[in-house]
């Protein structure tokens, strides 16, 4: 169970570091696309939805990443006040009435978008550049896969710290 646990961490681990330099990218195709456009008046047709593209993939790599550091925004006015059994109590059960059955919904219509998209070689429609958007589409249920594994192996330590009072790891 370790092994399988330490698989899902450093994927997310992984996707959470590679993922941070798109922002590095995204920030540069940004500053290229203003320079163009403010000061040689030339704007890019292929800079916004470059920067969409790349901002969810982003956004997508680095949930899972984000759950993995249990750094989701929450509402922590009692809970961070609780003994670890209590929130491990609340966490198992929020996991189980919500995060289960909308991520594997999500899962599940992303990979159906996903594939979609490739079959039928669909496009982007936003500009006239027409770039393909299956890889994006791919992306996001990559991302939303992983945040699931993720979601899974949290939910193990939670139940573990909940049956023994004790964390996992």
């Amino acid at each position: 169970m370790r092994a399988f646990l330490k698989a899902i961490d450093s994927a997310s681990f992984w996707t959470g570091n590679t993922a941070h330099w798109l922002s590095v990218s995204l920030v540069l195709i940004m500053t290229y696309e203003v320079i163009m456009r403010y000061v040689f008046t030339a704007p890019t047709m292929w800079a916004y939805e470059t920067v969409i593209m790349i901002g969810a993939t982003l956004y997508a790599l680095a949930w899972s990443y984000v759950h993995y550091q249990r750094a989701h925004v929450r509402v922590d006015v009692l809970y961070i006040h609780l003994s670890s059994r209590k929130r491990a109590t609340i966490d198992v059960v929020c996991t189980l009435l919500f995060f289960f059955p909308v991520i594997f919904a999500l899962v599940y219509m992303s990979g159906v978008w996903a594939w979609r998209a490739w079959e039928i070689g669909e496009k982007s429609v936003e500009t006239y550049w027409y770039p393909p958007i299956a890889p994006v589409r791919t992306m996001v249920f990559l991302g939303i896969t992983l945040f699931a594994l993720q979601g899974i192996a949290n939910f193990i330590r939670d139940v573990y710290t909940l049956l023994r009072n004790k964390p996992y790891d």
